[in-house]
């Protein structure tokens, strides 16, 4: 596929960010861009060119983030791939990595625990204490959270790129992974030391817009966040700062600020004689810890990059395409560069009309219920603030976004699964509240007199208010609710599914939705006529939950929960409660569906497929194919229905249905790195059409509309009838003769 959006962890997209203008700031750092005679000329001009720009009314801040604790050692799988260590290529590449552990053979972390550790606390020991920015006009600012925790995401490509910068004199020209010399050497073997990243520069401004990075390795383990002196770290925070002025990262055109803050008193006190040549106010005290105002957030980084080179916005100046206004490009060079390629149907040229299609859907996309609508579905939203500022920021809110801490609980790491323990809480809405007060109203008195089709239906039953952020949780269960109430009695009236009493579904090539597991609960809410059997099933599973088996249960206003052997092997064969409760089984197996062995599913359903992206699909389509029972999946936009489409021809010779936009899709609107399309969690349904069996001469349903590309060969007439002449080759003929015949046949007849 071209266009990984919402597919890719958003970890790796702001790790490529942090990587690409680390690499420029680097490279110009070493080269001297500018012109001048020698480092001080280049500062001068520098300093020049910093003093014409606009002033940025927003405070800047310079953070130094000492980091005591984590190591990062290279793999054995560096020796591999397209270049050693983890470079440009594999972050930036036509092929970049769409999760953490695609990463795993070229970069891991390990503890470093030393007694040094002890000497970097008393070396920082203010900062555990509240800082105050002493500044006239400024508020007393507190810090909850230590930066380190916050900024973790954001270090181990840099730290990587920064110890070849480092160990090799400043140029990263390439891709950085030439000159690691001795500290990737020593990463290799196991018991040799791991490489230290000592110190991080960070300067943001007060609204959380990261604008400049720079990265220090120290020597041993412990060795301070000085290791490379007093004079030189002021110096090199001030070279930061200009280009951070020159080259703002985040978003927006170059500026200075008025006023600049350190969070670092004797870094502070060597800056006062640097920072004023700029135009810049420096504040009369340091900031003692890092204390930002009310409501500070890391804003998603709106930095851009463009489809072909992927250089982001910060290095050139993006345009979409003028025709479809899609895809985002650099110059004409990409631009003729995407519009040529070969073979003819992953060109640009093919795709542009069907983008442009697609483009034409971002309105109907966005028209959804909520009273934060406009906010989420703008190309520029920001999903940290929205989710901070409503205080969801723990148990599964945690899950959608990549700074936040995950769920408080031994052992839980977000991608890794939840473990049991979580699941036995009685209140399956637990991990879906905020710091306020509870989201999830108790249940209604009544079932649902009829199916729901729309948000607004659902949360007017449900008791929530449209502003309400819980659909965001919420579109799984509800997408599988809307499946199974209006899609397969459409596409699939014989199976009668309305009626059944039991229904044992496959969620196949589960991913994120298997980590909010007990949102699916809210099935039993909704369809408390069916017992429901939920199989999790795919590769990327945590293996230690694989054949994991438990039932869950009302048991008056909460869930119990049955571990193991309480499961049967069969949804309606278990015992059943009195009145119209069921109960809800949930199976976990770890290993692609084509190695599922079981009874066959009454339905499957696949969140946000993707079939073009994991080699596991041209097994499991055709495993699908022998089953033929409904396959129902999602996408996040109609391009990605057209991609699964031309796989399933591929792999089993069928075809999908048409898709269709889905009523329950998430309203947050997915960030896009490349392309202006609009992309949505769950944003559109279709169904597998199976190619049918050898000798039934029953032809497969069309495919989805528009159609996938063209195919090479002319289409072949129909059969002519006897006595009709066989038309002229000549396009310009075979229209004058079609004219003339209509005309003679119109005069006879008058």
């Amino acid at each position: 596929m071209e266009f990984v959006s919402g597919y890719r962890d958003e970890f790796l997209d702001f790790a490529a960010l942090l990587f690409g203008w680390f690499r420029k700031f680097a490279s110009e750092r070493g080269t001297g861009v500018g012109g001048g005679n020698g480092p001080e000329g280049r500062s001068r001009l520098m300093e020049a060119q910093v003093r014409r720009l606009p002033p940025d009314p927003a405070l800047w801040v310079l953070h130094i983030l000492p980091n005591r604790s984590v190591g990062i050692s290279l793999g054995q799988g560096a020796k591999q791939g397209p270049g050693p260590g983890l470079g440009a290529a594999r972050l930036l590449g036509d092929e970049p990595p769409l999760c953490l552990r695609d990463l795993s053979p070229y970069v891991s972390f390990v503890s470093l625990e030393d007694g040094d550790e002890e000497e970097d606390g008393e070396e920082e020991g203010t900062g555990g204490e509240e800082g105050e920015l002493e500044e006239e006009g400024e508020q007393a600012t507190t810090s909850q959270e230590p930066i380190q925790d916050t900024e973790t995401p954001g270090e181990p490509e840099d730290a990587e790129e920064e110890a070849g910068e480092d160990s090799s004199g400043g140029d990263t020209r390439e891709d950085g992974e030439e000159e690691m010399g001795p500290e990737k050497r020593r990463g290799k073997r196991g018991d040799a030391a791991p490489l230290h990243l000592a110190c991080l520069l960070l300067v943001t401004d007060e609204h959380g817009t990261i604008l400049g990075i720079d990265l220090l390795m120290g020597g041993p383990q412990g060795s301070g966040v000085r290791a490379t002196g007093a004079e030189g770290l002021a110096q090199r925070a001030y070279t930061l700062l200009c280009h951070s002025m020159v080259c703002p990262m985040g978003a927006g055109d170059p500026r200075r600020p008025r006023q600049l803050t350190v969070g670092d008193p004797q870094l502070h006190r060597e800056l006062e004689s640097l920072v004023p040549r700029l135009g810049v106010k420096l504040a009369k005290a340091p900031m003692r810890t890092w204390g930002p105002r009310p409501g500070f957030t890391f804003a998603s980084l709106r930095a851009r990059a463009c489809h072909v080179c992927h250089r982001h916005s910060f290095e050139v100046k993006l345009m979409p395409c003028p025709q479809c206004g899609a895809v985002l490009y650099c110059g004409e060079t990409c631009v003729w560069a995407d519009w040529r390629r070969r073979p003819d149907d992953v060109s640009h040229r093919f795709w542009c009309p069907r983008l442009a299609v697609f483009m034409e859907r971002a309105g109907e996309l966005a028209a959804l219920p909520f009273t934060y609508t406009a906010e989420v579905t703008s190309e520029m939203f920001n999903k940290e603030a929205f989710l901070a500022s409503r205080g969801l920021t723990r148990g599964y809110w945690t899950q959608l976004s990549m700074l936040l801490p995950g769920p408080v609980a031994p052992g839980y790491l977000p991608g890794n699964g939840p473990p049991l323990s979580l699941l036995l809480s009685g209140d399956p809405y637990q991990l879906l509240q905020g710091d306020g007060p509870p989201l999830m109203p108790p249940l209604p008195p009544d079932p649902p007199r009829g199916p729901f089709g729309s948000w607004q239906d659902y949360y007017a039953w449900r008791g929530l208010g449209l502003d309400s952020p819980l659909a965001v949780l919420l579109t799984y269960p509800l997408t599988v609710y809307y499946v199974i109430t209006h899609l397969v009695p459409q596409s699939f009236p014989e199976l009668n599914i309305q009626n059944k009493q039991s229904l044992k579904i496959h969620v196949v090539e589960a991913g994120k939705e298997f980590d909010l597991i007990m949102v699916f609960w809210e099935l039993s809410v909704l369809l408390p006529h069916v017992a429901l059997e939920l199989q999790f099933v795919g590769g990327a599973l945590p293996p230690e939950n694989d054949q994991q088996h438990f039932t869950l249960q009302r048991d008056g206003s909460g869930v119990s929960v049955r571990p193991g052997s309480g499961v049967s092997a069969h949804p309606g064969s278990g015992a059943k409660e009195k009145g119209s409760r069921r109960d809800l089984q949930i199976k976990v197996s770890a290993r692609p569906y084509h190695l599922l062995q079981g009874p066959k599913p009454d339905l499957v359903i696949g969140f946000n497929s993707g079939f073009g992206l994991k080699d596991t699909w041209l097994s499991s389509l055709p495993r699908l194919q022998s089953l033929r029972v409904p396959a129902f999946f999602t996408e996040s936009s109609e391009y990605s229905c057209v991609m699964d489409e031309q796989t399933m021809a591929g792999a089993t010779g069928g075809g999908t249905s048409p898709p269709q936009p889905n009523p329950f899709r998430s309203p947050f609107r997915l960030r896009a790195a490349d392309n202006c399309m609009p992309w949505y969690c769950n944003a559109f349904i279709f169904h597998l059409v199976y190619k049918p069996p050898q000798g039934s001469g029953i032809r497969p349903a069309p495919g989805p509309t528009p159609p996938v590309p063209a195919p090479t060969v002319p289409l072949v007439p129909a059969r002519r009838r006897r006595g009709e002449k066989r038309p002229s080759r000549g396009g310009r003929r075979r229209r004058w003769l079609t004219w003339a015949i209509c005309t003679c046949s119109d005069t006879a007849t008058a």
